[in-house]
């Protein structure tokens, strides 16, 4: 079957210009592969697009933005014969990086073209799919504040994260998984179905896509000299030897906290009750992969 491709372009992504990068794609892209362009402008109105993706017979769905598209158009493809491919243009750009799709647009166009797939896990959190981390507590926190910044980028986001660092107070939280229940405080609770955030900051290296299982990262309250190593952890990709971080796995898991507060999916932020429920979900997203990402 011949592919159909259908690049959606969101104008507001990292700090690059849309109309530039639909240039590169246009003056790089082989003309015996079909493609279109369709720019998401509004940003709570996807229906549009997924009625022409779905309705047209495009075969590949590509994401031109940060991790916010590439959830947006993800979730709308999943369990579908539509692949998802990426052009990251975000701050951190989890997902793309974790599948081996490179940073340079010109390479990750041609990733795209070379057409090597598979299947990967997604994950729900309360029903709403997430692909790379969801998370409570700390960078949910930081996940609100950066989307009402006025200015975006990594340097926006570590700018924030610093600012809130030592001002932000662990709390108390009830686990329930694998058949028990456990009482931690904890500083943040990431649900990892991939190993990072982004920019590869991971913190649960051992998460794999294709395992059918969440890594559950949770991090202790710790002081001033102790973020250090943490810090130190999670750049070496060892995090889960950390003694301020425990590591849980389970395809399933329920956190109950003691009042309503925000969320996060793939770093989108929202604001959920007392009772978060996590699901894994195997084999549900047909994937465009560089060649680095190993196929478990």
């Amino acid at each position: 079957m011949p592919r159909k491709l259908l690049f959606i372009v969101n104008p507001n992504a990292g700090k690059k210009k849309s109309d530039k990068i639909i240039q590169t794609i246009r003056k790089t892209f082989p003309i015996n592969i079909y493609y279109q362009f369709v720019i998401w402008k509004d940003k709570n109105n996807f229906d549009e697009i997924v009625k022409l993706l779905k309705s047209e017979g495009y075969t590949d769905a590509i994401a031109v933005g940060g991790d916010g598209t590439v959830n947006q158009v993800a979730k709308n493809i999943l369990n579908s014969n539509i692949t998802l491919g990426i052009i990251p243009i975000g701050s951190g750009n989890g997902l793309a990086r974790t599948l081996g799709i490179s940073i340079d647009i010109e390479q990750a166009i041609k990733q795209i073209v070379d057409g090597q797939t598979t299947t990967i896990d997604s994950g729900n959190v309360n029903n709403i799919p997430f692909f790379c981390t969801s998370g409570i507590g700390f960078d949910a926190h930081i996940g609100n504040l950066f989307a009402t910044s006025k200015t975006r980028g990594l340097n926006s986001y570590i700018k924030i994260t610093f600012r809130e660092l030592f001002k932000y107070r662990a709390k108390n939280y009830t686990l329930i998984f694998n058949n028990q229940t456990i009482q931690r405080k904890a500083f943040l609770i990431t649900v990892a179905n991939a190993g990072q955030y982004g920019n590869d900051f991971y913190i649960a290296p051992q998460a794999n896509l294709q395992d059918g299982y969440f890594h559950v990262a949770l991090l202790k309250p710790f002081n001033i000299i102790k973020s250090i190593g943490i810090f130190i952890n999670i750049l070496k990709r060892s995090a889960h030897l950390s003694s301020s971080i425990e590591t849980f796995v389970t395809d399933k898991i329920t956190i109950i906290r003691n009042e309503k507060d925000v969320i996060h999916f793939d770093g989108e932020p929202y604001f959920e009750g007392e009772e978060i429920i996590f699901e894994n979900k195997p084999n549900s997203l047909k994937v465009l992969i560089g060649d680095s990402f190993k196929v478990a």
